[in-house]
């Protein structure tokens, strides 16, 4: 009897040990197609927008373009420009409608696409998104002066943010929904793993946020059920004098600009 039973155990240790190497192959080859959703969108296509703007499309190289809206105001000397980093789903269509809460103040908005977004086009990975951050700051300050230029960063894009503010000048970075860490995140669903072993990105925000100098302003929702508000709030160790973190209570991860809480920080810090 005793032989049987061990026989059944070692049955199921080996299937539990396949399952799990299974699903660490998975999370190996499956996580760009878990974590972004890219629509792209073909050169001569038209995008629909009611603000005034401009599509600027710059040749990174023979494969890469760089598609860049910049969303303009009406007056003709501007106040300044914020250079927007969307998140992880669809493209800057998905993301137009927030420009103007940044125009009415008589800011530009510069919006870019990662490579396989919209009409940029290239290979996909952590290091092309800094690089091309700090291609569109580049051509920011060509002409704005650095103190004009505000940083803004949305979900994935916080930490794209948060690295080009920590070696570029700016005026102020803001984050809305924020993360401490992808691995950070990746532990939360997949604790059994070796994460940082298996996944390719890092986006190690908190370590960026250490090196930035001008002030910064977090927003997180407590009901955020993309980014956990216990994950982005642990950035609250790397906070500096002058720093702020702005919590919406009931606020998710994609609803934050319905809170008048929101729009009235925003609102403070462009006047």
């Amino acid at each position: 009897m005793d032989a049987i039973r061990k026989m059944k155990w070692k049955k199921w240790l080996k299937i539990a040990l396949i399952v799990y190497v299974l699903g660490a192959i998975a999370i190996y080859f499956f996580q760009d197609y878990c974590m972004f959703h890219p629509v792209a969108m073909r050169k001569d296509e038209k995008y629909n927008f009611s603000q005034p703007h401009k599509e600027i499309n710059i040749p990174v190289n023979k494969e890469s373009n760089l598609n860049i809206i910049r969303f303009t105001t009406s007056d003709t000397l501007p106040r300044g420009v914020v250079l927007y980093f969307h998140g992880n789903k669809k493209n800057i269509s998905w993301y137009a409608r927030f420009a103007p809460y940044f125009t009415k103040h008589n800011y530009e908005v510069w919006m870019i696409d990662y490579p396989g977004y919209g009409k940029s086009t290239g290979t996909f990975n952590e290091q092309t998104l800094y690089d091309w951050a700090g291609q569109v700051y580049k051509f920011a300050r060509s002409r704005f002066a650095a103190d004009s230029i505000v940083i803004y960063g949305k979900s994935l894009g916080t930490c794209i943010a948060a690295q080009l503010a920590s070696t570029h000048n700016s005026k102020r970075l803001i984050l809305e929904t924020p993360y401490y860490s992808m691995t950070s995140m990746a532990r939360r669903y997949f604790f059994m793993y070796p994460v940082d072993w298996l996944f390719k990105y890092r986006f190690p925000e908190a370590e960026f946020l250490q090196k930035v100098e001008v002030p910064v302003t977090m927003i997180h929702g407590t009901d955020d059920g993309i980014i956990p508000y216990s994950n982005a709030r642990k950035l609250k160790k790397v906070m500096k004098p002058g720093d702020e973190f702005i919590t919406i209570d009931g606020g998710s991860h994609n609803d934050l600009y319905n809170f008048p809480l929101t729009v009235k920080k925003l609102d403070s810090l462009l006047q």
